[in-house]
């Protein structure tokens, strides 16, 4: 009997968010067969207590999962604290997981990918991270499914055997790491991934994501990714702890239920430049917003159209 992989939740003080994942994900074709494990963080203080004793009623109520267990944090961990103590512990239990925060809403087909996914590559050692969601980037020219270098979070999967390698010491990272390394890490220099390395470093942020994907990166490993995602996330709309509002990365849902996947181990240049774009465009928009803002004060109107 086929063994799925388990799903990890993890939520804090969104109940609308909360509900929206939750529906979605029971939605999905395998919710039924699958174990589904919720890490409820406690309040950080008075101000967001009644939040989080909503979200905790609303997975109280949980159901369509194999099993549901929650586990409620009696002290405030904060995210990053919470998601790698939680995906360590699961994942050393179950050999494999999948994993979720509270803002991602899921298409039916998304369990159906990840284990699959999960299934394809477990003995191929160089691919260590399985990535639900992708840039909203032109498919018609990728396959189904693409290896790159870059970990993305919003819905993913991974082994205990390639887990068992991440390591939060941002001293030893930024020591190891070269200036070609952070010039390859950042995508050839157009975004600036390891500017959240340097953020952790004066005690800006507090994160665990781009751990990982230095973590991966430093093992020479790769990441899979389909051509279009299976993940929409809900959280930029100003409401989560480390994201803003923005609407650039949202696209229509992958309902295909049956991929063909990379069989080169290589990564894809052409994914790779597609979404090197993506980067330079959300650059360029960002500076027409704030040439036409001035402009506006200026002038009272836009001089870029």
């Amino acid at each position: 009997m086929r063994e799925l992989a388990p799903i990890v939740l993890f939520v804090y003080n969104r109940p609308e968010h909360t509900k929206k994942t939750l529906t979605a994900l029971q939605q999905n074709q395998l919710a039924s067969k699958s174990d589904l494990i919720v890490y409820s963080d406690a309040a950080k203080n008075s101000e967001t207590q009644e939040e989080v004793n909503q979200v905790r009623e609303i997975l109280s109520l949980a159901t369509g999962f194999k099993s549901v267990t929650v586990i409620e944090q009696e002290e405030n961990q904060g995210l990053a604290k919470s998601i790698i103590s939680g995906v360590s512990k699961v994942v050393n239990e179950y050999g494999k997981i999948i994993v979720l925060e509270d803002d991602l809403v899921t298409g039916p087909c998304f369990l159906n990918f990840m284990n699959d996914a999960l299934d394809y590559y477990e003995n191929e050692k160089k691919v260590w991270h399985v990535s639900g969601w992708n840039y909203p980037i032109d498919s018609t020219i990728l396959p189904d499914t693409f290896l790159w270098r870059t970990m993305n979070c919003w819905g993913w999967a991974t082994w205990a055997d390639r887990w068992q390698y991440f390591e939060k010491n941002t001293d030893k990272l930024i020591s190891s790491f070269s200036k070609d390394d952070i010039n390859k890490f950042n995508l050839d220099g157009t975004e600036n991934f390891w500017g959240q390395v340097v953020a952790n470093k004066a005690g800006k942020i507090n994160t665990w994501a781009i751990y990982w994907y230095a973590t991966i990166f430093k093992e020479k490993g790769l990441c899979l990714n389909p051509a279009t995602t299976y993940v929409d996330n809900i959280g930029l709309d100003g409401s989560g702890v480390h994201c803003g509002a923005n609407d650039s990365y949202q696209c229509d849902l992958n309902m295909n239920n049956k991929l063909n996947y990379e069989l080169t181990l290589n990564e894809s240049s052409v994914a790779l430049e597609q979404i090197k774009c993506f980067y330079k465009n959300q650059k360029k928009s960002i500076l027409v917003r704030v040439i036409n803002k001035l402009s506006r004060v200026a002038f009272g109107k836009n001089i870029i159209k």
